[in-house]
């Protein structure tokens, strides 16, 4: 038996009375990255015609009605939320945190975990999103104390009621945010496993006995913390946009995924599905049953009209810029992340390469391009800026230093320590070429690497062109931090990528074994 029993269910026994199993239907998202209009097959926008055609998916409007249909399926439900709200889109861009947190109160959530692009901008604006939910967001896995916008503002757990029961929820956060995105030197983050517990025997002990955690930190990070903690009844993931599916051969694993007596759920990202999961606890809290199965938001999916005209009011100040076409593309672009981040791809190659062309005649020889730093992919015809903005939306801009041959085989080798979590530092490269065996030791995998055709020598200075983000340690690149003749504040990427793509003509993705895997 994993938890004690309440006084009430002790009584209930003493006197022979059966209790009622407690019936919830978890509804949930994650990854939602501002995506509060339609997208294509590809995540990226998605044409007012193509939308009408039935070629879209998600949208916020539609997910107004997803979550009213699965509502009507039950008679008890809550709505969550497994981080990055933020980042993604213009939407972002221009109204930071507000336009999340108006759609998330109208939708009615309960609840949400901090993701690490809420520390896109820093704490500030975090605090500002904070201040606007009308629902408790959550991280337990960081020591804020030392960080006075959100200490005594930001808690580890929290309590709702529903059906006349309590329910604990917790928020989990990617232990390695610090280095993903700007939480700032005050914000620590701290072990996964040790946090939760933690809270868990917190709640337990207040008599809280259905706990759920809501994780930005991946489904294998998920299936860890279950394997290694007591008292979890599920957890709602993110950071992974991992599809987990009964029914789709896509799939990374079942929904739910089962780990001892723990539930992991996900559904992938950017509002194009709504996970929705029913749980039958016993009067311990124990999960009897759970089953479900996202509901992918197509257009089968009536969009909401009043959602509409308030998200095409807001997007007026946005229209003019996104609606420029920059450029044409032959075919789509790939920067499909399950690509970019384990090999070489189409967009990671055009992107490096146009960093390269811009900075070419300032002595640099290599681009380093980070595969978490492109979000979508473009499709064949027009190109418009909005969505080059989508693929690089995080306003980092040009940064050119100096480094030895060593330190960019150091990156490298960091760049491909993660790469059978599909994590985001994988290195898109320009000007070089490399070979990684994945089967290796991480530190050990990297070989063959040629710089203008010429084997890279570790003693020499190479003039490197990434982006401010990886220049200062984001993704892990903390080699690059003590980079000599570092300037980290050129042109924005995105508008560099633009440029190169109008430069000659419709523009004509390509693969070149830049990069070849063992």
């Amino acid at each position: 038996m994993k938890r004690f029993l309440t006084a009430t269910a002790a009584l209930a026994l003493t006197t022979g009375m059966a209790q009622a199993d407690y019936s919830l239907t978890i509804l949930h998202t994650n990854d939602f990255h501002a995506r509060f209009e339609p997208i294509s097959k590809y995540d990226g926008p998605c044409s007012a015609e193509d939308n009408t055609a039935g070629e879209c998916f998600g949208g916020t409007a539609r997910l107004v009605n997803a979550i009213k249909d699965a509502k009507a399926r039950t008679n008890n439900y809550i709505l969550v939320d497994g981080g990055d709200q933020f980042q993604g889109s213009l939407f972002y861009t221009y109204y930071k945190g507000q336009m999340a947190a108006e759609m998330m109160n109208m939708l009615g959530y309960d609840g949400m975990t901090v993701g690490n692009h809420e520390f896109d901008d820093g704490p500030e604006v975090l605090a500002g999103f904070m201040a606007a939910l009308e629902f408790p967001i959550l991280m337990s896995n960081a020591d804020i104390s030392a960080e006075p916008l959100l200490a005594g503002k930001l808690a580890k757990s929290a309590v709702i009621e529903r059906g006349g029961e309590k329910i604990g929820l917790i928020g989990l956060t990617s232990e390695d945010t610090d280095e993903l995105a700007s939480p700032g030197e005050n914000v620590v983050f701290t072990d996964s496993v040790a946090a939760v517990q933690g809270e868990v025997d917190l709640l337990t002990s207040q008599g809280v006995n259905k706990i759920i955690v809501l994780s930005h930190s991946g489904y294998k990070v998920d299936q860890m913390v279950a394997e290694n903690t007591t008292g979890v009844d599920v957890i709602v993931g993110g950071h992974s946009n991992t599809l987990l599916s009964n029914t789709n051969d896509r799939a990374e694993g079942a929904y739910p995924t089962m780990v001892k007596e723990t539930a992991i759920v996900q559904a992938y990202a950017y509002g194009k599905y709504l996970g929705e999961l029913n749980v039958t606890f016993d009067d311990e809290g124990n999960v009897k049953e759970a089953s479900g199965e996202p509901v992918l938001i197509d257009a089968g999916v009536v969009e909401d009209e009043g959602t509409l005209a308030r998200i095409a009011e807001m997007a007026q100040p946005l229209d003019e810029i996104r609606n420029k076409v920059v450029a044409e593309t032959a075919e789509m672009i790939d920067g499909d992340r399950a690509v970019c981040r384990v090999m070489e791809c189409p967009m990671g190659n055009l992107i490096a390469d146009a960093m390269l062309a811009r900075v070419a005649d300032q002595g640099v020889d290599i681009a380093i391009q980070n595969s978490g730093g492109i979000r979508s992919s473009i499709d064949a015809g027009e190109i418009t800026m909005g969505e080059v903005l989508s693929v690089l939306p995080f306003q980092n801009t040009l940064s050119t230093f100096q480094v030895s041959g060593a330190t960019i085989l150091e990156a490298l080798e960091n760049g491909v320590s993660q790469i059978e979590e599909v994590a985001g530092r994988f290195p898109q490269v320009a000007g070089m070429t490399y070979a990684v065996d994945p089967a290796a030791e991480v530190g050990s995998r990297i070989s063959d690497v040629l710089v203008s055709g010429e084997p890279i020598d570790p003693a020499k200075i190479y003039g490197v062109v990434s982006n401010n983000y990886v220049r200062n340690c984001g993704d892990g690149y903390a080699m690059f931090k003590t980079a000599e003749n570092a300037y980290d504040y050129g042109p924005d990427v995105a508008d560099v990528t633009a440029e190169y793509i109008a430069m000659n003509g419709a523009y004509t993705p390509y693969t070149d074994g830049r990069i070849t895997l063992k």
